[in-house]
């Protein structure tokens, strides 16, 4: 969604904090923009409070020196504005809301730290439903190591964890709430937080449990773990696809990326490769994402007669985005003739070439209906496909 929404579409929003320099996670750029799996960690945050529900609209935060590099991460991505940050996170988050209040302002606001890249969607939950009984809210865990007073490099008095609590983010605030602490906020230190400014302003803060999984990435150390929680933590999702077309004289007709030599060819709005569509489809059914209608609508004339290599690469990237892999595809193509055996190969290694899938990965087969139907009777061609991915279990 874009800055020109109206005000009630601003019913609840997020603030993607992501100005800072990060040098103490190493690396050589800032941290938001390393990749972890192939995946910038400003990808991983955006894309998990995307999958948050109730969400209307998402403002990214960014360093004015770093806003070029964000908008070319989340080209692809609903990102309502880019917002210039400050000096301090106080500064940075400051300016986020005075922009979102210049727009017409919201109810609910979510503020998130970009360096906590792995939001499951219940922790965002539990702040919602919190913020019914108090302006703020934040996520929380308990201190579970032992705590000691630093006497001058001699351990001093235990202190009494019972009552401790680490604090993450996201935290959720009535808007106008956070907006105004932020705004009479006047004391010279940098706040630890934003829950902190709003306590200040007498509003009780609600406390939610958190998840290990929120940690902050600070350290180089905080990466090898990201990239451990990425690798151990998968689910598999499995998509099927269809899809036909009819024979027509005077087309050309292509099957899984490759020109066949026929008397007649796929009719169609593209060049109507059905094996291609039916991967498309199932690779987007894996990914809850709809169908290729939606994605490629006929009656956009920008498709017309465009070739389905680019559909594929199309939804090869949405699993890439998701921080996914295509494990496995299965086709059938089921039709009288032409023969499929003699270019079985080649549309595997078409197909693996577009999807950037092994070879060994991609399976053609094919079938017929015994003279029944419209593939029987040589009217058409049809294609059934099945996409196995592997996904980030982590939202």
């Amino acid at each position: 969604m874009r800055a020109s929404m109206t005000r009630d579409m601003l019913n609840r929003v997020a603030l993607l904090v992501a100005a800072g320099q990060g040098s103490r996670a190493g690396g050589g750029v800032p941290k938001q923009l390393r990749a972890i799996r192939g995946k910038a960690v400003l990808q991983h945050a955006f894309d998990a409070l995307a999958m948050c529900e109730g969400i209307n609209a998402i403002f990214v935060v960014v360093g004015p020196d770093q806003e070029q590099g964000a908008r070319d991460l989340l080209n692809a991505r609903a990102v309502a504005a880019f917002i210039h940050g400050a000096s301090s996170r106080r500064g940075s988050v400051h300016a986020g809301l005075e922009h979102i209040a210049a727009i017409g302002g919201a109810k609910e606001i979510l503020i998130h730290d970009a360096a906590r890249p792995f939001l499951p969607s219940i922790v965002a939950g539990r702040l919602i439903k919190a913020l019914k009984m108090a302006a703020g809210a934040i996520p929380v865990l308990p201190v579970t190591d032992t705590l000691v007073i630093d006497d001058a490099g001699v351990a001093g008095q235990s202190v009494d964890r019972s009552s401790l609590r680490h604090v993450q983010t996201p935290q959720a605030f009535h808007f106008n709430a956070i907006l105004s602490a932020h705004r009479v906020w006047d004391n010279m230190l940098e706040p630890t937080d934003d829950a902190q400014m709003l306590r200040a302003c007498g509003h009780d803060v609600m406390l939610v449990q958190g998840d290990e999984r929120l940690f902050k990435l600070t350290y180089p150390e905080d990466f090898q773990k990201a990239d451990a929680l990425l690798a151990s933590e998968r689910r598999t999702c499995v998509g099927m696809g269809y899809d036909v077309h009819r024979l027509s004289r005077g087309e050309e007709l292509w099957l899984g990326g490759v020109n066949i030599p026929h008397e007649s060819g796929l009719a169609g709005h593209s060049d109507a490769d059905v094996a291609l569509h039916a991967i498309v489809d199932a690779i987007l059914g894996a990914l809850a994402e709809g169908d290729i209608g939606s994605h490629f609508p006929p009656s956009d004339s920008q498709w017309k007669d465009a070739s389905s290599d680019r559909f594929l690469a199309y939804a090869r990237d949405r699993v890439a985005a998701r921080g996914g892999m295509i494990e496995h595809i299965d086709l059938t193509i089921i039709c009288e003739a032409p023969k499929i055996g003699p270019h079985r190969d080649a549309m595997r290694r078409r197909i693996a070439e577009i999807a950037s899938v092994a070879f060994e990965r991609i399976s053609v087969k094919a079938t017929t209906t015994e003279r029944l139907g419209p593939t029987g009777r040589g009217e058409g061609i049809a294609a059934q496909a099945v996409a196995t991915l592997s996904l980030p279990a982590l939202f």
